[in-house]
């Protein structure tokens, strides 16, 4: 089996949202876009998502659905889908990791990791 025929691959971007975060009520949102790209040779159709939120208290949110943002995008090789979503923590620190549940043309399932990334208010990690 050639393993590069399912190579998604994902790239995040994080934001901390000031204006919808209440840091006094231990309040905290985040905004990330992701960018997931089929790098394979095969097309394939994300079906669910998986997330696990972890917070500074080592509080986990775990966040399971089908597709994303109400979508299950269905990438060609050589295609990227990106959205925009969010999280709230109740730190200012906290990470998120992860997989999308995928399945290619061929009937193959397979996942795609996404890799930790952190979400942090301003000037708080270094």
């Amino acid at each position: 089996m050639d393993e590069k025929q399912y190579d998604i691959s994902i790239s995040t971007e994080t934001q901390y949202v000031n204006d919808q975060s209440l840091p006094e009520q231990e309040r905290f949102v985040f905004a990330y876009t992701i960018t997931i790209t089929n790098n394979g040779s095969m097309a394939a159709t994300l079906l669910r998502r998986h997330w696990l939120i972890t917070d500074a208290n080592c509080k986990v949110q775990e966040v399971q659905g089908d597709g994303v943002i109400g979508e299950q995008p269905y990438l060609q090789p050589g295609e990227s889908f990106q959205y925009t979503s969010a999280a709230v923590l109740e730190t200012p620190v906290g990470c998120m990791q992860g997989k999308y549940e995928m399945v290619a043309d061929d009937g193959k399932d397979f996942d795609a990791q996404i890799p930790i990334f952190n979400l942090a208010t301003p000037n708080t990690l270094h």
